[in-house]
């Protein structure tokens, strides 16, 4: 069985916390933990948090589009946050719900785009 434990460590993504990221990677190296552990980043660091993870500790993204390509200015699909390196993403998290509007629907499309 697979579990996620999610802390409160945020991140709003300027490359100085990717500080956090090695911290966080060597200490799952160091002694790993009993829980699947997975950091998910802002899009503009995933490239470099993954990087600088080394292959210690998998990274997702924040969110993703549901499709694949289009005219989705500033909207990043499944496919660009795996082609930077990312191996899983967050939908339907409670903030893009409540400040986006995302409804069960849009969050079925992502999580199948996903």
């Amino acid at each position: 069985m697979r579990r996620l434990i999610a802390g409160n460590w945020k991140m709003h993504g300027l490359a100085a916390q990717l500080a956090e990221i090695e911290a966080i990677a060597a200490s799952v190296a160091a002694t790993p933990p009993k829980a699947d552990t997975l950091i998910c980043v802002p899009a503009t660091l995933i490239s470099r948090a993954v990087q600088t993870a080394s292959g210690r500790v998998p990274l997702g993204g924040e969110d993703c589009h549901a499709a694949v390509e289009g005219a989705f200015t500033g909207d990043t699909s499944a496919e660009m946050l795996k082609d930077a390196g990312a191996s899983a993403v967050i939908v339907g998290h409670s903030e893009r719900r409540h400040y986006h509007g995302e409804t069960d629907a849009a969050v079925a499309a992502k999580a199948t785009a996903a």
